[in-house]
């Protein structure tokens, strides 16, 4: 299965999670707009088989879809070295690597400059539950804003 990451209404990591519980052995090959660093950690600990952005070459995908289906994974060579660099200093990973997928993805919304309502909207969340999320990730961060939590997210490509 080839799955993008942005689905609009829904999370392809979510789906992915949803995908894997149902059917572990169907391998799933990810397409994201988002650069390698920033997802495909997250792609892999959530069962993908590989991960790529779409804007690579026509020739990368089909090897990449030819190594999942032979294989059963494809990385590449700038996730190759992501993941040892992940597995070698755990510690020097930025604080948001420890964020859970759906706090990501509502530090990344509020980047975006999205409302916490819009973001519920977005997600199918109450508002109360986004201001949790939002609360938690402030706390992990070590943030105490918005505008703080804004800057964080453009200053890591977040937003």
């Amino acid at each position: 299965m080839i799955l993008d990451i942005n689905l609009g209404d829904r999370s392809g990591l979510d789906v992915l999670k949803a995908i894997k519980a149902d059917f572990p052995r169907l391998p799933v090959l990810m397409l994201s707009m988002y650069p390698e660093e920033q997802f495909a950690l997250r792609v892999f600990r959530a069962g993908a088989n590989g991960y790529l952005n779409k804007n690579l070459a026509t020739s990368v995908l089909l090897e990449a879809i030819r190594q999942v289906l032979t294989d059963g994974q494809y990385v590449s060579a700038k996730v190759a070295a992501q993941l040892v660099a992940a597995v070698k200093q755990p510690d020097g990973q930025p604080l948001h690597a420890m964020l859970s997928d759906r706090e990501d993805q509502v530090l990344r919304l509020i980047g975006a400059g999205r409302t916490v309502g819009e973001i519920a909207q977005q997600l199918d969340l109450s508002v109360k539950t986004v201001s949790t999320y939002r609360s938690i990730v402030l706390r992990k961060l070590g943030l105490e804003n918005n505008a703080q939590l804004i800057r964080y997210a453009q200053a890591n490509g977040l937003g």
